[in-house]
């Protein structure tokens, strides 16, 4: 069973046997033994309490733990590791696990200390490891790690200073030492680094924060701006939307609009981006964190640019219908909940999930809000020509905000929030004209953010098939109160916009 990969990488099952022989392994030398006492002395908490040995391999340090009181949780991943391990810790408190140190399988429970000694530098992802065993800790527990670099040509393991940096933000307090001048550890002197790390967390938990995201959802007709990311350390050459952190002493639209002109140069004022959705997300093995998502039309006058190229690789757009798969999976659960209407989800990743999309692991985001009983659900309209209805009202509608949401051989229907609008060429439609003035719908009328954007749809609608009526009385012929426009299209469907 090979642990670790490359050309050093060691098969741990294979290496049980012998693995006693070394001195800081077996711990047979008493000399030896009664050093690493010592030290577990003084690292583990000094009332006994669980203590959960991670990547524990023949158990000799759990057992020093145990006989020191504590009642120890052995985890390794190699079978003949583990049955060293029974053996040795058999008549104690202890048991012993077969599983990986990075996620071990011990369910709900929580230890008041966490042990890995030359473990983290196997592991794939240290620092997403680090984060997990964090969570394994009760308030007050401690996480104690023992690493080294060894060997001079081809130097392994893990320095002292990357996994301070990774434990610096986690812990309350974080205490080191250096081992390799201890020879008793080692049964003789040794030449390379090795140090133990001692983190500690408060007793009570600190109050919770959350980091605070904001998304960029740019449309171009049923299109939608996608940045593919580089050199984050963080979903690296996935998609994603624009996007950002808030930062101290802003608003979340203020951030949006600052994140917008840092990554792809396009300056938006506050009333071109209207709030959509709010999703609490947790990613794999991370904090939980609030994202907002906003809406904003594409102008040919404010074309995006990569802003970033060190941090996106590109810039495209992508139907909203057909999404790329190689997506950061927090995105794409956004933009599937602001498809359906949804206002308010949660999107919540178990350890073990990938940050990349994934259409059969990927958690589906669970809507909050409400059910809209008594709301109006959708509106049909029977239409005699679908592919005239389809560019008239497709336009309109994407410039209200709707999405593209159904397509069929006789329909197709656009989505806002929880209310959609289809439009059919039914085959049991009756030949003949819309005429708005006999029995039954004479129109539709939809909210417009503002008197700037109506006289630019006013201005664009005749080019998208839809004519003005009553020009004489423009744009108040609902009344002198009321800021609005009356459209008509090819098929003599009318629409009325009203400027709030």
């Amino acid at each position: 069973m090979t642990i670790n990969e490359g050309p050093g990488a060691t098969d741990w099952d294979a290496a049980a046997a012998a693995f006693d022989d070394e001195p800081d392994h077996g711990l047979r030398d008493p000399d030896v033994r009664a050093a690493w006492a010592g030290r577990l002395r003084e690292w583990l908490p000094p009332a006994s309490g669980a203590v959960l040995d991670l990547g524990c391999g023949t158990g000799s340090l759990a057992l020093l733990a145990a006989e020191h009181g504590h009642r120890v949780t052995g985890v390794d991943l190699a079978p003949g590791m583990v049955a060293r391990a029974r053996e040795k810790l058999a008549g104690h408190a202890a048991e012993v696990l077969l599983g990986d140190a990075a996620l071990p399988p011990v369910g709900e429970r929580r230890f008041d200390a966490v042990l890995a000694r030359h473990v983290l530098w196997t592991l794939p992802d240290p620092e997403a490891a680090l984060r997990h065993w964090r969570t394994l800790l009760r308030p007050g527990g401690r996480l104690i790690l023992i690493e080294g670099v060894w060997g001079r040509e081809s130097p392994v393991g893990l320095p002292m200073s990357r996994l301070t940096k990774a434990l610096t933000p986690l812990a309350h307090h974080l205490h080191s030492e250096r081992l390799s001048a201890d020879a008793r550890l080692w049964g003789g002197q040794v030449d390379d680094e090795r140090y133990a790390l001692v983190a500690t967390w408060p007793t009570a938990p600190p109050r919770h924060r959350e980091v605070v995201d904001v998304h960029l959802i740019l449309r171009r007709d049923d299109e939608v701006l996608l940045a593919r990311r580089a050199g984050t350390g963080y979903g690296d050459g996935l998609w994603n939307l624009p996007s950002g952190h808030v930062e101290d002493d802003e608003d979340v639209r203020a951030a949006l609009l600052r994140e917008t002109r840092e990554e792809i140069a396009v300056d938006l004022a506050p009333e071109d981006v209207r709030a959509e959705l709010v999703m609490q997300h947790r990613g794999p093995s991370g904090a939980p964190r609030t994202g907002w998502f906003f809406a904003a039309e594409h102008r040919a006058e404010r074309a995006p640019v990569n802003a970033e190229p060190d941090k996106c690789a590109e810039l495209a757009w992508h139907p909203l219908g057909a999404l790329p798969k190689d997506m950061v999976a927090y995105c794409r659960a956004g933009l599937a909940a602001w498809r359906a209407g949804e206002q308010f989800v949660l999107h919540w990743q178990h350890d073990g999930e990938s940050v990349a999309y994934d259409d059969e692991r990927t958690a589906e985001p669970v809507p909050l809000a409400p059910a809209r009983a008594g709301g109006v659900h959708h509106v049909e309209l029977w239409v005699p020509d679908l592919a005239a209805a389809e560019a008239s009202w497709g336009w309109l509608l994407g410039e209200l905000g709707h999405v593209p949401h159904q397509r069929w051989e006789h329909g197709r229907s656009w989505r806002r929030e929880g209310t959609y609008v289809v439009l059919e060429r039914s085959p049991d439609l009756r030949e003949g004209r819309h005429d708005r003035r006999r029995p039954g719908l004479n129109h539709l009328a939809f909210h417009v953010a503002g008197r700037a954007h109506l006289d630019r749809l006013v201005a664009v609608a005749p080019a998208r098939g839809w004519t003005l009526l009553f020009p004489e009385r423009h744009p108040h012929a609902g009344g002198e109160g009321q800021y609005a426009a009356y459209l008509e299209d090819g098929q003599g469907y009318e629409v009325e916009l009203v400027a709030d």
